[in-house]
Formats: C-alpha cells, structure tokens, sequence
C-alpha cells in the first residue's frame, strides 16, 4: 500500500474554539493599538477580578455562529487620540489576528468607547486654572 492511501484512511475529527480563546485574542491584539487606554470590564468579569481571578479577555463579548464570529470590544482610548483611527485600528487588528490563529470568519467587529482616559498631569493644569478663576 502506498503512504497516499494510509493517509486517506485516517479520520478527521472536530475541532472546537471556544469563545473565551477568541475573547483572550481578541483582547491582547487590541491591546497593543496606540490609542487604546484600557479594556472595560463587565460585571461578571469585575466580580471574577475581586475574587481574585486575572481575566484577560475583559471587554470583550464574544458570538460565535458555526464558522464566523461577531466580536464587540468594550474600550477606554488615551486622550488626544483620534477616535476614529484607534477605533479602526483596532477593528482590522483584532480581524486580522482572529482569524489567521483560528481560521474562523470575523464578520463584524464593534467597538463600543466607553471612557477617555485623561492623564493626571492635564487633570492638575484644569485645576490650577481653575483655581486661579
């Protein structure tokens, strides 16, 4: 018998992702945007966080249908970044990485600003102005 023949008589069997691997992918490649402050936490996530539990994937929801993916991000962006441009920055990141670790389709990836992060020294330069008034 030929190696070909072997080989075609071997079983293929299922392999599964779980949302929570696409959460933590997810999570790391928006992450490393410039732009991107922090990921916001959800109940849940905040509870696992008091008790003690490091949970990467916070601020990300995650709906997986067959082979293809909604993903939403819930974010934090630095101040004085463009919105806009981290947003979409963030959508092709995110995209890109899922589905070349899982072969899965992303068809959509929303992104939801929830907070802008404001540095302290700009918070103490607001306040001595507003002092000085």
């Amino acid at each position: 018998m030929s190696e070909n023949n072997n080989m075609e008589s071997v079983s293929t069997g299922c392999v599964s992702i779980s949302s929570e691997v696409i959460s933590i992918i997810a999570s790391m490649a928006a992450s490393g945007i410039e732009g991107v402050s922090s990921m916001i936490s959800s109940i849940s996530s905040g509870f696992a966080e008091f008790l003690g539990k490091k949970n990467v994937a916070k601020g990300v929801k995650v709906e997986i249908k067959e082979n293809d993916v909604q993903i939403d991000l819930y974010i934090t962006v630095e101040y004085g970044a463009k919105i806009p441009d981290v947003a979409w920055n963030v959508q092709s990141s995110v995209k890109n990485e899922v589905e070349s670790m899982t072969g899965l389709n992303v068809t959509d990836v929303n992104i939801h600003v929830e907070g802008v992060n404001v540095p302290k020294i700009a918070e103490s330069k607001e306040q001595s102005i507003d002092s000085q008034n």
